[in-house]
């Protein structure tokens, strides 16, 4: 799925995801895309209209939704500069340059995302990679960009959601993927902001744990929540499974009801 890793001195590497169709340049430290950016983006609401990559990193995600043409305008929102200027770059390396644009800013504050040009309800869908780790309950990175991709905030997982609340409008869709156990905070975190939940659970193999969970609602519904089919991701022997590997390469995506082929 990617090159190797560069020699001893590069900083970054050229990565060929979703089958080689989309070239991602992004740090050799720090946070890198991989399998959960590539579910996230198979989660992606089919939407017209704006989609906001909130804490797009090098903008992985978003922009292998705007690859298999999933949104008409994409913004990747990065609170790391020289992140967002990696995400800029691979919106040129990949030719979506009309479509999708980069924003420096803290998405996570009404302040910052004033500031970045967010504004209220501009969004018809919002995925979302927070970090994983609980700072004080959780060994931090050394590597300082590592460490805040992977470390919420002091306002936790509410936060973001509150945040994808605001960017949505009214009836507006929203992904996020997250750790299993982090399960309970984000249903906590939707409160009456978000109905139509769907999780669905991604297991390393059969028979194993769930380690990872997608959450998708609907701004403003009053759906009830469903528990979706599960995903696996591998065979006993450690290769994708076809279903996995579909979404890897944009093939499939996550869909009401089961998994769905995309276009």
């Amino acid at each position: 799925m990617s090159k190797p890793r560069p020699p001893a001195g590069e900083t970054t590497t050229l990565d060929w995801l979703m089958g080689g169709q989309l070239a991602i340049r992004q740090p050799v430290a720090g946070h890198r895309g991989g399998t959960d950016t590539l579910l996230l983006a198979a989660a992606a609401p089919q939407r017209s209209g704006v989609l906001v990559d909130m804490g797009a990193g090098v903008g992985t995600a978003g922009l292998a939704v705007a690859r298999r043409g999933g949104c008409e305008n994409l913004v990747l929102v990065e609170i790391q500069p020289e992140l967002a200027e990696l995400a800029h770059e691979n919106i040129e390396r990949n030719g979506l340059s009309g479509l999708a644009q980069a924003v420096t800013a803290d998405v996570l504050t009404a302040a910052g995302r004033r500031a970045g040009g967010l504004t209220n309800g501009m969004a018809e869908a919002v995925i979302a990679n927070p970090p994983y780790l609980t700072p004080g309950r959780s060994q931090t990175s050394p590597d300082a960009s590592r460490a805040l991709a992977h470390s919420l905030s002091d306002g936790g997982i509410e936060a973001w959601l509150r945040a994808a609340s605001a960017l949505l409008r009214p009836g507006g869709s929203f992904a996020v993927i997250q750790r299993t156990d982090a399960l309970q905070a984000l249903l906590a975190a939707c409160g009456s902001r978000f109905g139509a939940l769907e999780i669905w659970p991604i297991y390393p193999k059969a028979g194993e744990p769930s380690h990872r969970i997608i959450l998708r609602g609907i701004k403003g519904s009053r759906a009830p929540l469903c528990v979706m089919p599960p995903v696996i991701l591998h065979e006993a022997d450690g290769v994708f499974t076809p279903h996995a590997l579909a979404l890897h390469e944009g093939r499939a995506l996550l869909g009401p009801g089961g998994t769905q082929e995309s276009s």
